[in-house]
């Protein structure tokens, strides 16, 4: 049987964020418009640095608690991975569906919003309620697949 749009998305999802670097928690992130995948992102360091594996990460090493204090990461969040993949190869991401394991934190939120996306839909949530609220004033339609 063929998967639904939604579920094959998210599966491909789930498998970009296996290629994550990050230490404490793997994301993917698809940018899908007119069901055809555009970009991918996962969480990690830039291209051509060292991954947090390679010399540890400063967010555990400080106990920092999840959402908060982003710039104390050497590593970019797997939505900012696909916006900038996007950017790269000169492909126009705006009315696209962003598919993500993880809601949104507020900078990347701040990025959908100027890139002109509009649907996120996430497998897990995340303790940001400014990104919630900043999406929904944008008038961005957020679903949790369940």
């Amino acid at each position: 049987m063929r998967p639904a749009w939604d579920d094959y998305f998210m599966e491909i999802t789930r498998m970009v964020a296996t290629r994550s670097t990050c230490l404490r928690r793997s994301v993917g992130a698809v940018i899908i418009k007119d069901k055809r995948i555009l970009a991918t992102g996962y969480n990690g360091a830039p291209s051509g640095l060292a991954h947090c594996a390679e010399v540890g990460c400063i967010r555990q090493q400080q106990q920092v608690p999840s959402g908060e204090r982003h710039e104390l990461c050497r590593g970019l969040h797997a939505e900012q991975n696909a916006i900038l993949q996007a950017a790269l190869y000169g492909v126009s991401i705006s009315d696209a569906t962003l598919y993500c394991t993880t809601h949104p934190c507020v900078v990347c939120a701040k990025m959908i919003i100027n890139a002109g996306m509009k649907e996120i839909v996430i497998a897990e949530g995340y303790p940001d309620e400014m990104s919630a609220q900043m999406l929904a004033e944008a008038g961005v339609k957020v679903r949790r697949l369940s």
